[in-house]
C-alpha cells in the first residue's frame, strides 16, 4: 500500500501590494511513498518542501492536484489520528513543562492518562529530555524545543511520521540521536517522510529521495539508482613523478594537483588502468589508488544548478530526471 500519493500538485500564491500576481510555489508535483520506507524530500530554501507538507496536513490548500495519505484523501481528517507531524519551526505553550505539554498532546488524541504518562516518560527519554524536570519550555534552547517537537510527533504511536527539517537547531550529539531514532522507527515498520537540506542525513537515512527546486521535481528514486547516474572516477596519489611522467599522464587526467613531492591524479574509471601502468613504467611510487564514488551532494548540486530545459527534450532525459519525476518512481 502507498503511504503517500501525490498527483500534479500545484500551489500558487498571490504576491504584491497593489496588483497581486501569482507566484508558483509548487509546479505539478507527483510522487509516491511506499509504506514502511524512509523518504527524504530535498531541496534548497524556497524549493517547496514545507509547502508540500502543509498541503498534506491541510494547513494550506492546493491550487490544483490531489493527494492521498494512507489510502485516504487528505480531506479525510480522521486519518490524522494515525499521523505524527513536526513543523519546521515548532512553537509550543512556553509556560508548560515538557511533561505537561506531552500530556496536553496526549489528551488531543484521547489517550488515557495512565498510558499518556508512561508514553511521555518513554518518549522524553528517547529524545534526550528526561532530565528537564520542571523546566518551563520558555527556558528551552532551540535544540531542546526541536527534541520536544519530535517527541510530540510520536505520542500517538503514528503509522506515518512527517518531519519538516528535523535536524534544525540540533548540535552534533542531537543530530546523532535523532538519526538513530529515525533508524529505530524504520525498524519498527513506520513510514517516515522528512524534508531536509542536510544531504548527509538523507544519504544515511533514506530508502528513496526526491529533489525539489523552485517547486519542480528534478529527480526521484533510490539512492543507488540516483548515484549510479554519475560517472565514477579514480584518484591515484603518486610520489616523485618526473617531468616525463607528468607529460605522459596529462592526456588521461581530469585533474592533477601537486603537493610537495606527491601528485594527486583524478581520471575516468576507463583510463585508470592506463594511468597506473604509465606510473609503474616510469618508476614512480604509488601511494594510493581509490575509486571516488558520487555523493548525493554531487547529484544534488548538478540538478539544482542545471539550466532550465526545453520540454521537447524531455523524452531523451535519463529515467530519474523528468520521466521519473512524473511518476514519482
Amino acid at each position: 500500500m502507498l503511504a503517500i500519493e501525490i498527483k500534479d500538485l500545484t500551489k500558487d500564491y498571490k504576491v504584491g501590494f497593489w496588483k497581486k500576481k501569482p507566484r508558483r510555489a509548487l509546479d505539478g508535483l507527483s510522487l509516491s511513498v511506499e509504506a514502511g520506507e524512509t523518504f527524504g524530500l530535498l531541496g534548497p530554501n524556497g524549493a517547496g518542501k514545507s509547502t508540500t507538507l502543509k498541503i498534506l496536513f491541510r494547513l494550506i490548500f492546493p491550487t490544483t492536484g490531489v493527494a492521498r495519505i494512507l489510502g485516504e484523501n487528505i480531506q479525510d481528517r480522521s486519518t490524522h489520528a494515525r499521523l505524527g507531524f513536526l513543523p519546521e519551526n515548532p512553537s509550543f505553550y512556553d509556560h508548560l513543562t515538557a511533561e505537561e505539554f506531552m500530556m496536553f498532546a496526549s489528551d488531543l488524541f484521547g489517550i488515557p492518562a495512565r498510558q499518556a504518562r508512561r508514553q511521555t516518560g518513554e518518549l522524553l527519554d528517547r529524545v534526550g529530555l528526561a532530565g528537564t524536570g520542571g523546566l518551563r519550555i520558555r527556558k528551552f534552547s532551540k535544540g531542546m524545543v526541536q527534541r520536544l517537537g519530535i517527541a510530540q510527533a510520536l505520542i500517538n504511536d503514528p503509522d506515518l511520521i512527517f518531519l519538516d527539517e528535523p535536524m534544525s537547531g540540533l548540535d552534533p550529539i542531537g543530530r546523532r540521536d535523532i538519526r538513530n531514532l529515525i533508524l529505530e522507527l524504520r525498524k519498527e515498520g513506520k513510514t517516515v517522510f522528512f524534508s531536509t537540506h542536510i544531504l548527509s542525513d538523507a544519504e544515511t537515512l533514506c530508502d528513496r529521495v526526491a529533489i525539489l527546486d523552485r517547486g519542480r521535481l528534478l529527480g526521484c528514486g533510490e539512492l543507488e539508482q540516483i548515484l549510479a547516474m554519475k560517472v565514477r572516477t579514480v584518484e591515484i596519489v603518486i610520489e616523485g613523478p618526473s617531468a616525463q611522467t607528468l607529460g605522459e599522464l596529462r592526456p588521461y587526467a581530469r585533474a592533477m594537483v601537486r603537493t610537495g613531492n606527491q601528485l594527486r591524479i583524478e581520471s575516468d574509471e576507463k583510463d585508470a588502468t592506463v594511468v597506473l601502468g604509465t606510473v609503474l613504467a616510469c618508476g614512480a611510487r604509488v601511494r594510493s589508488f581509490n575509486p571516488v564514488k558520487s555523493s548525493l551532494e554531487d547529484y544534488f548540486m548538478a540538478q539544482v544548478s542545471a539550466p532550465e530545459e526545453d520540454p521537447a527534450e524531455n523524452a531523451a532525459q535519463p529515467p530519474l530526471r523528468k520521466r521519473a519525476a512524473r511518476s514519482g518512481r
